[in-house]
């Protein structure tokens, strides 16, 4: 099977790429530039331009979107919004019309709203399902919103499958490293709820997708089953938001962005956490 993934040069895209190249895929990346170590074929070109994503798609058979402006308020909000809505349309619009029937989007655990709110915004429950109210005020979670819509469209006019991620903190390996400086101080990463996802679990994730029949257009959890805190879950949601009501089954460490659905759909399962990285201490909370 030949794959585009688009963004390959970022975090995300390298491991994609990798984790692909591995399974026996043929991929080519796609972005605005060479990477500085390639591992496969690199096509350029700009996303927001349809007819140059028609010429990177022609003749394939399936395409990972990871390519966006990554979070709220690094570019003015209508570039943000733009780039990432029109990259994503284009995407599934030059897909439809070459009959290409897989594809794959990064969503965010942005789109619910917590995130980049300018005055905080608690969780109306944990652990957020997909079922939660999506709420951002900025343009990058709505732009997820709305590539989110885009791909049930596409699905209702093609038939097309879209599997939107919704990715918790995206964490590379190296970046275990940081950990230490955070897991025992609630008031850090509260406004993510804690959450995280290896790179290679989004991988794994992504050729699950792709290799998945049957799943019209849908929007998924991910996120590793634990926090990245080393304070159970129900102290967090204490000190940082006491009112917010609980789910039964939260015991521990375990994660509040739920990723059982991807579980159930797809049959994935997160295989990398933190602790089996990262020498730590338990410590007491600093309330």
């Amino acid at each position: 099977m030949k794959v585009v993934v688009t963004g390959g040069n970022g975090l995300v895209g390298r491991t994609v790429i990798q984790e692909m190249l591995d399974y026996g895929y043929n991929v080519v990346n796609c972005d605005l530039r060479l990477p500085e170590k390639p591992l496969c074929h690199t096509v350029i070109a700009d996303l927001t331009n349809l007819g140059e994503v028609y010429g990177v798609l022609e003749g394939v058979d399936a395409v990972v979107h990871l390519a966006a402006i990554p979070r709220a308020y690094d570019f003015p909000n209508e570039v943000t919004f733009q780039n990432n809505v029109m990259s994503t349309y284009n995407i599934l619009e030059a897909a439809a019309g070459l009959g290409i029937q897989k594809a794959v989007l990064a969503s965010s655990e942005s789109s619910y709203g917590i995130c980049f709110a300018r005055q905080p915004l608690e969780p109306a429950y944990v652990p957020i399902d997909e079922e939660h109210p999506q709420l951002p005020e900025d343009s990058y979670g709505l732009s997820k919103i709305v590539n989110e819509q885009t791909a049930e469209a596409i699905n209702r006019r093609t038939g097309m499958q879209v599997v939107s991620f919704r990715l918790g903190n995206v964490i590379s390996p190296e970046m275990y490293e940081n950990f230490p400086s955070f897991i025992h101080d609630p008031s850090q990463r509260d406004r993510i709820l804690w959450s995280y996802i290896d790179t290679r679990d989004i991988a794994s994730a992504c050729i699950l997708a792709i290799e998945k029949e049957g799943l019209d257009a849908v929007a998924l959890n991910l996120a590793a089953d634990d926090t990245s805190m080393n304070v159970e879950s129900r102290e967090l949601m204490k000190i940082r938001y006491p009112n917010v009501p609980i789910k039964e089954s939260v015991k521990g460490y375990d994660t509040l962005l739920d990723s059982s659905k991807a579980k159930e759909l797809l049959g994935w399962k997160p295989k990398h956490d933190w602790r089996s990285y990262v020498a730590y201490e338990q410590q007491s909370i600093n309330k």
